[in-house]
């Protein structure tokens, strides 16, 4: 078994059991917190997000793009720059969210010291940023799997300890459910803080060589910029969905309260059930990168169409059985664990979007590794408008509603694998079908 087989399997392990702890996780926050406080909980996650993606600025895609790239002896310079970058981006952001974030309306109504901790976040994000890139681009995939199972583990911990002992009001419980989450980030910030500390000491023991500054920003920026913007087209487009959604069902006839219902079960079921297999496909994510970039910046056409196949033929072995077992088990399912049988056909209809979502995840990573960051952003804004004007074409037609809305979310999946593949193919020379044909100047 090569390296990229032994990390990927590495990191679905550890992410199956962060899956396992966060579950656990939601289930203490249910019960603490009650059906209010965790919608308000979940209600306000969305916004902390928001600025803890833009604290990190797809640092660990872009340095570990950088470091696979490059050899050992450019690291102490190239990491040099990337902290000294991360701590201009701490000090901007950090302003910036100081003045901003208390105007929030998204804040009204929570405890004041929400938003503080929220600021308190942003340099342990961004400077932790940097160290998950170091090592994702050495392929020291053990420290990332330690480091994302330590974020849940923790958390659960110091939820289960604090409300075993402590009782609050509901405000305040709000407050200490998040204050969890934030000490899980510090925790591991600190475990990484000092692993990247004794390697960049021992990297300092060993001769090495500068690299210009505004090469490495430029380079950094080019990958963070287009993959932050593309991360941030996401969270419009999923803010709007739903709006969208419920909107094309009332235009077919279906009553407003109906068209919660049904978008309740389409979202909060039937997707949250098909996308459970997606942890593997994440974790080909983080260790795609590097070694795409790797193998693409050393020439090697060869070894990235054989990274491909791997992929693709991991994703079919455990994509294909993930949603035959959804389509026949799908009311079980759907009974078991959210006691709504109503969900089980959106279930078994969504089944080709789950499919290759399974794909499309790895192959953002692909092209990621291959500097086509701007070929993903554009294929995704493609696929989107495709995706949401059937949605609401076919959506908003009496006979179809909630069918038409599938049927819009199925053909932007698949369009935007074919994207995604086509695209890979033609980069790294393989023709269709899935046959190597190495050309001698791939484009």
């Amino acid at each position: 078994m090569n390296s990229l087989l032994k990390g990927t399997f590495l990191l679905i392990i550890a992410t199956f059991l962060g899956e396992v702890t966060e579950f656990i996780v939601n289930m203490i926050l249910a019960r603490e917190l009650g059906e209010s406080g965790l919608g308000q909980y979940m209600t306000i996650l969305p916004t902390i997000f928001l600025v803890l993606m833009l604290a990190s600025f797809e640092l660990p895609v872009s340095v570990s793009k950088m470091v696979a790239e490059n050899d050992e002896k450019y690291y102490r310079s190239l990491l040099g720059h990337a902290v000294r970058m991360a701590i201009l981006i701490t000090a901007v952001l950090s302003i910036a969210s100081a003045v901003i974030l208390p105007l929030v309306p998204a804040f009204k109504g929570y405890h004041p010291m929400f938003k503080w901790v929220v600021l308190l976040l942003i340099p342990v994000i961004t400077i932790s940023s940097v160290a998950r890139g170091f090592f994702m681009g050495k392929n020291e995939m053990g420290k990332i799997a330690v480091a994302y199972f330590l974020r849940r583990i923790i958390q659960l911990l110091l939820l289960a300890l604090v409300f075993q002992f402590f009782e609050f009001d509901p405000d305040t419980s709000l407050l200490v459910a998040f204050c969890t989450m934030a000490g899980s980030e510090l925790v591991v910030f600190t475990y990484l803080l000092h692993l990247f500390i004794v390697s960049y000491q021992n990297i300092k023991k060993q001769p090495g060589e500068p690299l210009s500054g505004p090469h490495v920003r430029k380079s950094l920026m080019a990958v963070s910029v287009p993959t932050t913007a593309m991360r941030l087209f996401n969270a419009l487009t999923h803010a709007v969905q739903p709006f969208l959604i419920k909107a094309a069902v009332i235009q077919a006839g279906i009553s407003p309260e109906t068209a919660t219902e049904q978008y309740g079960m389409l979202a909060g079921v039937a997707m949250t059930i098909g996308f459970f297999p997606a942890f593997i496909a994440h974790s080909f994510l983080i260790i795609l990168i590097p070694a795409v970039s790797k193998a693409y910046a050393q020439k090697e056409f060869i070894k990235l169409q054989k990274i491909l196949q791997q992929v693709m033929l991991i994703t079919f072995i455990y994509g294909i059985p993930a949603v035959v077992a959804f389509y026949v088990f799908a009311e079980p399912l759907t009974n078991v664990f959210f006691h709504s049988s109503d969900a089980a056909i959106y279930l078994q209809l969504l089944a080709p979007y789950f499919l290759f979502h399974f794909f499309v995840i790895p192959m953002q990573a692909y092209l990621i590794g291959l500097g086509l960051v701007k070929d993903a952003f554009i294929h995704t804004v493609w696929a989107t408008i495709i995706s949401f004007s059937l949605i609401w074409i076919v959506g908003s037609q009496p006979e179809w509603h909630m069918g038409g809305i599938i049927i819009g979310m199925n053909a932007g999946s698949v369009l935007l694998t074919l994207l995604h593949y086509i695209t890979i193919c033609k980069k790294i020379g393989i023709t269709w079908p899935l046959k190597a044909a190495i050309r001698n100047s791939p484009n």
